[in-house]
């Protein structure tokens, strides 16, 4: 029989590629034009344009599904008050960061709100650290020339300013009494020590004791007298110092500022001196407290694998 010359419309023969056949597959149609980007086709499928031009035309909003918007960008954060506070500040340094200023030191005296206050003005649990940055954008814009001071920086800043007269706390200087004594008072850690400093030969009584019964270690012993020896009136002064708090070390180094401070009643010129010896300044360090968790301050348990 004679092989049909029959073809299926659309249908073509292929050679096949493993055996070599051919078979029939059907031939690739051409794709259809797309119509998705006709003007026709987008006014029959698209919503009908706004016109934003009357107000009167716009749909009523609905009230059910309005949304209150905060009045600070601040607002969902921990402490939004003192964020506004501090980037309003920030704001005004780089606004007049160009005028003149005056030097640290002849800038007007002002007493600002401590940390605690300005918790209590803001009614937000705010960080001893996080108010360091706003007193020290404060103190950056107190350096502005007062005469040429802009009056909104002004206001700002009387928010943070307490309500007292920084220049009529005035320190009462120490005299000699009657009796021929300069009193000074020093403290070290949890020590305090009020010393009392006479002319004499160089006799030491502390708490009623002499100061080799109260006092085991050496360097004990040279702290509590260094002003005297710096400054080489070891012989020509007695001191009698009552101290209390505290162990032998914060002791001594309070009777040294107090003996400091005795001293410069006596004789004023010795103040360089003793400075120069570091027996004016006080020390502020104390031991750092323990934390839950830890061994000690920072001090980590041993980590253990299993």
């Amino acid at each position: 029989m004679a092989k049909s010359a029959f073809t299926p419309p659309l249908r073509s023969l292929y050679p096949c590629p493993q055996c070599r056949t051919k078979s029939i597959r059907p031939m690739h149609k051409p794709s259809l034009p797309r119509l998705f980007t006709t003007h026709s086709f987008r006014q029959a499928i698209a919503a009908p344009a706004i016109d934003f031009s009357s107000r009167d035309k716009l749909p009523p909003p609905n009230l059910q599904n309005a949304r209150v918007v905060p009045a600070s960008p601040s607002y969902f954060s921990g402490r939004p008050d003192f964020t506004d506070n501090l980037l309003n500040l920030q704001a005004l340094l780089r606004k007049y960061q160009t005028l003149p200023t005056i030097a640290p030191g002849q800038a007007p005296r002002v007493a600002w709100r401590t940390v605690s206050q300005y918790r209590l003005l803001v009614g937000e649990p705010v960080r001893a650290s996080k108010y360091h940055q706003v007193i020290e954008v404060l103190k950056r814009l107190n350096q502005i020339h007062p005469a040429i001071m802009p009056s909104d920086l002004h206001e700002a800043m009387q928010m943070y300013k307490r309500d007292i007269d920084p220049y009529a706390v005035v320190r009462q200087p120490s005299v000699i009494d009657a009796q021929g004594r300069a009193c000074g008072i020093g403290r070290r850690k949890s020590s305090s020590a009020k010393v009392f400093l006479v002319q004499g030969e160089g006799e030491v009584l502390v708490n009623g004791k002499s100061i080799n019964h109260v006092f085991g270690r050496v360097h004990d012993r040279e702290s509590a007298l260094w002003p005297l020896k710096a400054t080489n009136r070891i012989d020509k002064y007695n001191v009698w110092a009552l101290v209390s708090g505290g162990g032998t070390t914060g002791q001594a180094e309070a009777l040294t500022l107090g003996t400091a401070k005795a001293l410069m009643v006596h004789e004023p010129d010795l103040k360089p001196a003793l400075r120069r010896a570091g027996c004016v300044t006080r020390d502020p360090r104390r031991v750092e407290r323990k934390k839950p968790g830890k061994l000690k301050a920072r001090k980590m348990p041993a980590w253990v694998k299993r």
